[in-house]
């Protein structure tokens, strides 16, 4: 029988203050473990991205490059962790987030066989996140499995003959959101459309592509959701998406169905998703369930500025 020490990656030990907007925190990881250390020098970037705090992952990708790195973007597989973490490569994974955090990166650090659980990075000494991998395949198919794959550049060969699915169309996703930031939107429909066409089956390309369409109030959101559903029926982003686009539109039957498909797959995953329901729920009507809602959003959004606001309405109900 194998160890746990067998199949697991001893990373460097960082923290929030070792992130910049340039450089996300897991980038900053995986390029020290290589034994590269950039710097966090945001430059000229900041100003491309007015009033944003959080780090941008292609800027993070494309200064790692500029470093010596390549970089290999595409929908990923359990058996491909285990492989890359085998060969020494931790892989980074796009996962859901929690409370106010849609999306969230992290490390693939290890994996134990014998209790069937995924190691993951966690900023704190003598730490690790154990996750079941049933648990951590179902919530990683809500964004389509992707996997980031920094290496210096003479390793890759390793890369050379491998078959990685989606690995052009996820960089232009990763291109678009960018141009999308800094408030480039056709910019970035006109990326996207690319992406779309290289890889018809990209459920990533598609839904990046309808929440621009939203933005812009489009109706080519609709039909670039359903797309994206149809590609994969457990695309939490594309049924949130959806729900957004209908309340906007006053459809509040169909935003309340779509914002409750969403939350059946992950009912922890975003808790401002609760308030919009009640927002929907209070037009048809349904106060109790209204009610409820505004409760768990309250429950899921630790930090919400409008706890206060929230609270005066509960009474109200």
């Amino acid at each position: 029988m194998h160890s746990e020490s067998e199949h697991s990656i001893t990373l460097p030990l960082l923290s929030e203050k070792d992130e910049s907007i340039t450089m996300p925190l897991v980038i900053n990881v995986v390029t020290r473990y290589w034994g590269e250390e950039i710097s966090l020098d945001n430059g000229v970037a900041v100003k491309n991205y007015s009033g944003l705090k959080g780090p941008i992952m292609i800027e993070g990708i494309d200064r790692a490059e500029k470093n010596g790195f390549v970089s290999y973007i595409y929908e990923g597989s359990m058996r491909d962790l285990k492989k890359r973490v085998d060969q020494g490569i931790p892989p980074i994974v796009i996962t859901p987030g929690i409370h106010e955090t849609i999306q969230h990166a992290t490390i693939i650090c290890g994996y134990n066989p014998e209790e069937r659980r995924l190691l993951t990075y966690v900023p704190r000494p003598d730490t690790v996140g154990a996750i079941p991998e049933v648990k951590f395949e179902q919530d990683w198919k809500q964004d389509g499995m992707v996997t980031l794959i920094l290496i210096p550049k003479d390793m890759g060969h390793l890369f050379k003959n491998e078959d990685l699915r989606f690995k052009d169309s996820n960089r232009i996703c990763f291109e678009a959101e960018r141009l999308h930031l800094q408030g480039n939107s056709y910019d970035a429909i006109d990326k996207l459309r690319k992406a779309v066409e290289t890889d018809s089956e990209n459920p990533q390309a598609w839904c990046l592509l309808a929440g621009v369409y939203n933005e812009l109030n489009s109706d080519e959101a609709v039909l670039c959701y359903e797309k994206t559903i149809k590609i994969n029926q457990k695309y939490y982003l594309a049924y949130r998406g959806l729900g957004n686009y209908y309340l906007k539109k006053k459809d509040y039957t169909l935003a309340e169905a779509y914002y409750t498909k969403a939350i059946e797959i992950n009912p922890y995953r975003f808790g401002p998703i609760y308030k919009n329901r009640a927002v929907a729920r209070l037009q048809l009507n349904n106060n109790p369930g209204a009610r409820e809602d505004l409760i768990k959003y309250l429950e899921q959004t630790p930090n919400a500025e409008d706890r206060t606001n929230v609270k005066d309405a509960l009474d109200q109900l």
